[in-house]
């Protein structure tokens, strides 16, 4: 390691890199194993950790917990977001009749037309190609193998985005409202245009759609923000909200200002800060001086290199 050289860090949540400026090396032999919910790497006993209340130096460290990120996940492409309407449209048709794996976004629908729209959506809101494949699937309802068509894209960052939009878990029952769709009408129209064209149709007796979904507290969310009223199905699995095309005249729309990157900090947790058994020989320890941000990862986690 030397001068130039880009470590990365966390910063806002977010994973970035700062430059090394200077180097420098220091024998001890006092070296401490710190151990996390996540890995065991050996430190000075002074060498600073940042904590919920601040940085905390290694040997004091033991019962709290040190920022944290997935070191594996440093070099994965992060696609930038445009928060516009094929934005809000990706994130309400996955909400609806998307599966968002543990690495990958995909939707399978019948419609050939809805899965071409939803593929440029996704291409328009976050630069990732997407395309269609054809593919079939079991119908319960023909008894046999039904064509249809599939949208598939391999992104942890936007799988770990989606799932962040909703609460951490994107289960469609378990799916919060995401609330990060209302920063404006464009992507708000966007979400109700993605989730109608999935689990909604047009009613034919007034301008209007229904949605449908067995999600209640989603609905009710949804309900609340287009001023709508609505009673769930008891008798049913699946509740009915209707959105009338001149919803907001209403005036029940309020913008919200939601983060839209991830956020890809997280907590380890310390369990354990104990010496590492005495040395023959002292152990070498190396320093950095770096810019812009001063601190960088420690197989993940948050630590004070210098000014």
């Amino acid at each position: 390691m030397r001068p130039g050289h880009r470590l990365w860090t966390l910063h806002d949540g977010r994973t970035e890199q700062t430059t090394v400026v200077d180097v420098w090396a220091a024998t001890t032999r006092e070296v401490l194993d710190v151990t996390t919910t996540h890995t065991t790497f050996g430190v000075m006993p002074e060498q600073l950790f940042l904590t919920p209340d601040g940085w905390t130096r290694a040997r004091d460290a033991a019962g709290t917990k040190i920022a944290w990120t997935h070191a594996r996940r440093l070099c994965r492409e992060r696609p930038v977001i445009r928060p516009t309407y094929p934005w809000g449209y990706l994130i309400g048709a996955t909400c609806a009749d998307g599966t968002v794996g543990k690495n990958y976004v995909s939707l399978v629908v019948n419609d050939e037309g809805f899965a071409t729209k939803y593929a440029r959506a996704l291409t328009a809101a976050t630069g990732l190609p997407a395309r269609l494949e054809a593919v079939s699937r079991p119908s319960g309802c023909l008894g046999r193998e039904a064509p249809g068509f599939r949208v598939r894209v391999v992104s942890s960052y936007l799988a770990d985005l989606l799932r962040q939009y909703v609460g951490g878990d994107a289960h469609h029952m378990r799916q919060r409202f995401p609330r990060v769709v209302l920063r404006d009408r464009e992507c708000f129209d966007g979400f109700l245009d993605g989730y109608a064209d999935s689990d909604g149709c047009r009613i034919a007796r007034w301008p209007a759609r229904m949605l449908v979904s067995a999600n209640i507290a989603f609905l009710t969310d949804l309900a609340e923000i287009i001023g709508a009223r609505f009673t769930p199905d008891a008798k049913r699995s699946a509740s009915h909200l209707v959105v009338s095309d001149r919803w907001a005249a209403r005036g029940t729309f309020r913008a919200e200002a939601h983060r839209v990157e991830l956020d890809e900090g997280g907590w380890a947790e310390v369990g354990a800060v104990g010496a590492r058994p005495a040395s023959t020989k002292p152990y070498t320890v190396y320093g950095y001086r770096l810019g812009p941000h001063p601190h960088f990862l420690v197989n993940g986690h948050v630590a004070w290199g210098g000014a």
